[in-house]
């Protein structure tokens, strides 16, 4: 079967997945020990930008798909002053190198802002990379309401990809960007909206697939 490529991934396949295919191929007669290794970088590098097609568990609009593939590290209230204006439920995903990274949209929504802000590259499991880290928060109004997705980047991870400007509109599991090699990914709702939350820490989820919030008829 075959698993589509991230277009944001071709600059990093081609230069350091091949680079490290023709790296083992130039050492496979003086070091053949060490090409192996090679091989197996570059083969990693092409598998990390793979963007498989995932389709919605539940495909009721009431269903908030996860913006990302990972594992569900805190489910809180936090202070969310850029977008919603205040408290918000936050679901935060940890990333690893292993996972899908392609950033994906929960909902039927309109964005209404962009903000990146410039930080510190903690890794992401760490508690203060939330407000210390680069991120990108992307603010989305829907027939639900407002909500947010936020690009949180980690110790490895040091782009974010985000294509999305003001005025856009994107349907329910779109792809909305990606984040490279390592991070974390934010939903954030206000805190007194009508929603369930379906998942619970330490939960893998995988995005748009995967239902995070159900919001109440």
């Amino acid at each position: 079967m075959r698993v589509p490529i991230a277009p944001d991934g071709w600059k990093e396949i081609l230069l350091y997945g091949g680079g490290a295919i023709a790296l083992g191929l130039v050492a496979l007669p003086f070091a053949p020990f060490a090409a192996p290794v090679c091989f197996a970088l570059g083969l990693f590098t092409i598998a990390f930008f793979r963007d498989p097609e995932r389709r919605p568990e539940d495909p009721s609009p009431l269903a908030a798909l996860s913006p990302a593939d990972g594992r569900v590290t805190d489910i809180d209230v936090v202070e969310e002053p850029h977008f919603l204006g205040g408290r918000a439920l936050r679901i935060g995903i940890f990333l690893s190198v292993l996972d899908v990274h392609v950033n994906r949209a929960p909902l039927d929504g309109t964005v209404r802002r962009v903000r990146y802000t410039p930080g510190a590259f903690l890794d992401a499991r760490d508690p203060e990379c939330a407000a210390r880290n680069e991120s990108n928060l992307v603010g989305f109004e829907s027939p639900r309401g407002p909500f947010a997705v936020r690009q949180v980047a980690g110790l490895i991870a040091r782009r974010i990809v985000c294509p999305l400007v003001e005025g856009r509109g994107v349907a329910r599991g779109e792809r909305i960007g990606m984040i490279k090699f390592g991070s974390r990914t934010e939903l954030l709702v206000p805190a007194d909206a009508p929603v369930d939350v379906a998942v619970e820490v330490g939960r893998r989820v995988r995005g748009g697939r995967t239902i995070v919030l159900r919001y109440r008829s």
